[in-house]
């Protein structure tokens, strides 16, 4: 989001972008939770399960996008202006097939961030799955030795910039691993550590308010230190056990939880929308309302203050979509999963 003056603009907000780390690091330590723990995973359920966890809403969101472009082409027509002409660079039909895939993400070949580019992670994370799955299949007795070969290996290969896959993938590969790492260290210590609540509660407040300062600091290692800071701060909080952990066990954030890999992909299409309503509003009625400000497009009220309350205006209707796609398409595409799981085991004959 870029509105004038508005929150949007502070650093903290500015460095984000480095929270996919987190993102990272926190899905290999809950997939390892889930699946890393017991004898050898099933892959074809693992296959099935994470393949319509993803694919639905990804797939639905690939189309909105296309037809996105085609609603940019008929106002192109009419007269109207955009930042890149409809169906090139970016949004070309050459980039259909790779991100229908989720393989936009992993080679030099394709545009990386096309379509619905936060879907880049979701390219990282849906193949480190099935990477994940196969050590853990291949590689039971010493998998936690190949993740860390995997996660060390990544690391040296991105910062020696390797060309063979994108920095995108070496990130996802060296943060994702290194999840999994640290939920094992959590499941060896889990049962040993004793620390009060109040202990807890300070260790929790001063691990995000280091993430905090990490991130607005000027350190030319930031992406190491917050990479590190992030796998300390996941295995800390699963102990579950402070109070900022209270806190987000209430209601509201269990709420946001659920809508959270919506929100994801369907943030992008609302802030496109908008821009493109204010392109139209700025030639009619000649304000500068889009302008834009490097290759960034800002929406710019003319006011600050409505500016930031469009920002809330933004949030809200993100959610409210975001809850539409949770029930409508991912709760649906996790059933349609499950029915293929147990429609199978149903004509597995039973054995003596």
């Amino acid at each position: 989001m870029h509105l004038v003056g508005s929150i949007t603009e502070l650093q903290f907000f500015s460095n984000a972008d480095l929270f996919v780390e987190f993102f990272f690091v926190l899905s290999g330590f809950v997939i390892t939770h889930a699946y890393g723990s017991g004898a050898r995973i099933d892959f074809r359920k693992f296959f099935i399960l994470r393949t319509f966890r993803l694919l639905p809403l990804h797939v639905f969101m690939l189309g909105v996008f296309i037809v996105f472009e085609f609603l940019k082409l008929l106002a192109s027509h009419k007269g109207f202006t955009f930042n890149k002409e409809p169906f090139t660079g970016q949004y070309s039909l050459s980039q259909v097939l790779p991100n229908f895939f989720l393989i936009q993400a992993w080679t030099p070949l394709t545009e990386n961030l096309s379509f619905n580019y936060p879907s880049w992670s979701i390219s990282i994370e849906y193949y480190m799955y099935m990477i994940f799955a196969a050590v853990a299949f291949f590689c039971a007795g010493y998998k936690k030795f190949v993740w860390c070969a995997l996660s060390v290996g990544a690391f040296v290969l991105l910062y020696n910039n390797a060309g063979v896959l994108t920095e995108f993938a070496y990130k996802g590969l060296s943060c994702f691993f290194a999840g999994a790492l640290s939920y094992s260290a959590f499941d060896l210590i889990k049962e040993r550590v004793r620390i009060n609540y109040w202990m807890y509660s300070l260790l929790e407040v001063v691990s995000l308010l280091l993430i905090v300062v990490t991130l607005n600091s000027d350190l030319t290692q930031k992406t190491i230190v917050c990479s590190l800071l992030f796998c300390w701060t996941v295995t800390l909080f699963a102990f579950d056990a402070g109070v900022i952990s209270k806190l987000l066990k209430t209601r509201m954030f269990s709420f946001l939880g659920r809508l959270s890999y919506s929100i994801y992909l369907t943030h992008v299409v609302v802030l496109s929308g908008l821009i493109l309503v204010f392109l139209v509003l700025e030639k009619k009625t000649g304000l500068t309302l889009a302008p834009m400000m490097g290759d960034v497009r800002y929406i710019d009220s003319g006011s600050i203050l409505v500016n930031n309350l469009l920002v809330a205006l933004i949030l809200l209707c993100v959610i409210a979509i975001s809850y539409v796609t949770y029930t409508v398409i991912e709760v649906n595409g996790q059933k349609v999963g499950r029915y293929l799981i147990t429609a199978r085991l149903k004509k597995v004959p039973a054995t003596v």
